[in-house]
């Protein structure tokens, strides 16, 4: 989800693989995979496509704005106000900070199903899994845990995050897909429809909704770009581990994606449930039985460590941006120890708004759906602008250092910025249509909220920068913003 830039530390030197595997830890995450289990063998077009047209464009386009203006702060607010002003770049890190906002709910959906699964019973495991009061009281509780964690310093963020996100997510997935091949190689059945085709049904174009949502599960890479100066050659490197790093992520999607079709049949597959149903049955398989209650405590702990570390990024950037004269002084407050106090207590808000609209909405799954599609829609946005910048900036900018390029002349750009816009363009008019694999009741209910939803988060940036007054601006802060090169 990208941060504020930072300069490289000096002396200090990633290599290629090390690079490559925080790539990896910065996107995957093993919630959504039950919704690409959907499309059984074709699942792995999903994911190959995706990462042709969005994942290492976004990541190598990112990585020359990041190198392009290393000593500057702003991150993509830096990138698109260069390119199309002020407005422009408070709009991308308004979106970007709105757009995790809503994910919240969404994530800690699958992290309230975790804590259900801790029981030893599956069918009462699922029942509570599926009851709304208990998935809003567990989605409330989480993330107010996690907001006055993070109030307490990056120091407490930090510790968390490391050790949640390897025992939550890495040990997870390759303990799964691990699992999905001694079941193949021990005669387990596989529930998988071996006589799908590779290339999708493009006929029914409802069915193409839950696929879109892959986008979502690359979104991530563009932070990696504010390490490409700390990489010896980058040039040559940079891209090395970029793709390295792609092939592991995209890898770990599709066999996990596998593992999960091997073991539940398409028409039991749930999009809240099957990642831990998929683990109960592989445990149950293999006479592991006490293992399951573990891997629940495993994957929710995962998913503390994610929000955590959400919590504590986007909105700091917008904070950031804030106190040089974008936001009114109230969000620009914080606490002793630095953080962005206010702007966590509104974003809490928000998040307990949004978690409410379990009351109108059919099902568990039905809401986690329409809120990972609104922050689709609304993350697409900002890297459609991102896209278009890189572009841009080649010809407003042609002076300007570029310690990592793409390519000596402006083809790569081109090609690359291109086919991420395009990309995220498809993407971004597919989440519009209501997914066919998933009951979300009234379609005007989820029209609505999506293109309401939409209108709202991408207007207010507008009214806010259209109300902000020279009182905003905090001087010491502001200081540190350099003005932008069609200001000098």
């Amino acid at each position: 989800m990208g941060t504020t830039n930072s300069s490289p530390q000096r002396g200090f030197k990633l290599s290629v693989m090390t690079l490559a595997i925080m790539n990896v830890t910065a996107v995957v995450s093993l919630r959504g995979l039950a919704a690409e289990a959907e499309y059984g063998l074709s699942s792995a077009f999903y994911y190959l496509f995706a990462a042709v047209v969005f994942l290492i464009p976004t990541a190598l386009v990112a990585a020359e704005l990041a190198a392009m203006f290393s000593d500057k702060q702003g991150g993509v607010f830096r990138w698109v106000g260069e390119a199309f002003g002020a407005r422009a770049g408070f709009l991308a890190i308004f979106i970007q900070w709105i757009q995790s906002t809503i994910w919240y709910p969404t994530v800690l959906t699958f992290g309230a199903v975790s804590i259900a699964f801790i029981g030893i019973n599956q069918q009462q495991d699922m029942a509570l899994a599926s009851n709304k009061l208990f998935t809003l009281c567990v989605v409330l509780a989480i993330y107010w845990v996690a907001t006055f964690v993070a109030l307490k310093g990056l120091s407490w963020v930090g510790k968390i995050s490391k050790w949640g996100g390897m025992i939550g997510t890495i040990i997870p997935a390759a303990l799964l897909i691990v699992l999905g091949i001694i079941y193949l190689a021990t005669g387990g059945k596989n529930q998988m429809d071996m006589h799908q085709s590779f290339f999708p049904n493009l006929e029914h174009f409802d069915n193409l909704v839950l696929a879109s949502s892959i986008f979502l599960f690359y979104a991530g890479m563009e932070m990696m770009g504010i390490h490409v100066m700390e990489v010896e050659n980058p040039a040559r490197n940079y891209p090395k581990a970029i793709l390295i790093g792609a092939l592991i992520t995209v890898s770990i999607f599709v066999l996990g994606t596998f593992a999960l079709g091997l073991i539940i049949p398409q028409n039991e597959i749930n999009l809240t449930q099957s990642l831990l149903i998929g683990f109960d049955r592989y445990f149950d398989y293999v006479h592991l039985s006490w293992a399951k209650p573990v891997i629940a405590v495993c994957l929710m702990l995962g998913v503390l460590a994610g929000v955590l570390t959400w919590v504590a990024g986007p909105s700091r950037g917008i904070f950031a941006v804030g106190k040089a004269g974008y936001l009114p002084p109230f969000f620009q407050k914080a606490n002793k120890a630095g953080v962005q106090r206010n702007i966590l207590l509104v974003q809490g808000c928000l998040v307990t708004f949004l978690a409410l609209l379990f009351v109108v909405m059919p099902s568990v799954q039905s809401f986690y759906q329409i809120l990972s599609q609104l922050t689709v829609l609304l993350y697409l946005i900002m890297y459609m602008l991102m896209f278009a910048a890189a572009i841009i900036l080649r010809y407003t900018m042609r002076s300007a250092k570029r310690p990592f390029r793409l390519g000596h002349g402006n083809g790569w750009m081109w090609l690359l910025a291109l086919v991420g816009f395009a990309g995220s363009l498809l993407a971004f008019i597919l989440s519009f249509v209501p997914p066919a694999q998933i009951a979300t009741g009234s379609k005007t209910v989820w029209y609505s909220v999506l293109i309401i939803g939409c209108v709202v988060m991408v207007m207010t940036p507008f009214v806010i920068y259209a109300h902000r007054k020279p009182s905003w601006r905090n001087k010491e802060a502001a200081a540190d913003f350099a003005p932008f090169h069609w200001e000098k």
